[in-house]
């Protein structure tokens, strides 16, 4: 995928990730970046073009994809954490956190993924999390989530592939944004995060694993679940935000 002369659009726009993305897609050359957000107000990034996105209002979505239909490049940033366990957790955050990383990003992959056929293939970035591979406790709401939408990277990348379109999953542990500013431990900076990511794309890689914690627990997937949990790495004292 080359940068320079793209037409991207990014979920969740207006601050951490989202809007780093958003930077750095400018700043490597893309012609257009629509920077998509529940509330358009919250974008304050000059030179991009608001877009109201709301993962769970399907409605907004098909407006936005009418609205950019010239785009190249769809960066499904938008998540939410909400500190939940799947057996005595809220029920209905437990259900909104799937409903955000899984359907939610399902719905605007869908929407899209005709218009980017129709522009010579595009490609499409889902920033996951190292918690897409193993569940911790006060998070394993959302360590489900992110597995499915891990899968859900995997399966577009197989549908998308006839037309050209590539998807390329982003994992990572802690980042250094709004969401996590409770957490005490070290943090990626997220133009280390967002530049892993834009590198891996101009590379045609469909992976990319920011930092080693990422890398060792990816590694750990082939071995025995007892094993694995015992030495898994433990920088995440309380999980109440999203772990990136």
């Amino acid at each position: 995928m080359d940068i320079v002369g793209s037409v991207a659009l990014v979920t969740g726009a207006n601050r951490g990730l989202g809007r780093e993305f958003v930077e750095q897609l400018r700043e490597r050359g893309a012609k257009k970046v629509y920077a998509a957000a529940r509330d358009t107000s919250t974008i304050t990034t000059p030179g991009v073009v608001p877009l109201a996105l709301d993962l769970l209002d399907r409605e907004s979505i098909e407006r936005a994809a009418q609205q950019a239909g010239d785009v190249t490049l769809l960066v499904n940033n938008a998540g939410i954490a909400t500190g939940q366990n799947l057996i005595r957790g809220d029920l209905a955050k437990v259900r909104r956190e799937m409903e955000t990383h899984f359907f939610g990003t399902l719905a605007v992959t869908r929407a899209f993924a005709d218009i980017l056929g129709r522009n010579e293939g595009g490609a499409i970035i889902n920033v996951l999390s190292v918690l897409s591979w193993f569940s911790w406790g006060g998070a394993t709401s959302y360590s489900a989530a992110k597995a499915a939408e891990w899968s859900l990277t995997a399966g577009t990348r197989v549908e998308l592939a006839d037309q050209g379109t590539q998807v390329l999953g982003v994992h990572l542990g802690t980042a250094d944004t709004d969401m996590t500013s409770d957490y005490d431990g070290a943090k990626l900076k997220p133009s280390e995060v967002v530049g892993a990511a834009l590198d891996g794309l101009a590379d045609g890689v469909v992976e990319v694993l920011v930092d080693e914690w990422s890398r060792t627990v990816k590694a750990g997937l082939a071995q025995d679940p007892a094993e694995f949990y015992a030495a898994a790495p433990r920088p995440i004292e309380r999980q109440t935000t999203e772990p990136r």
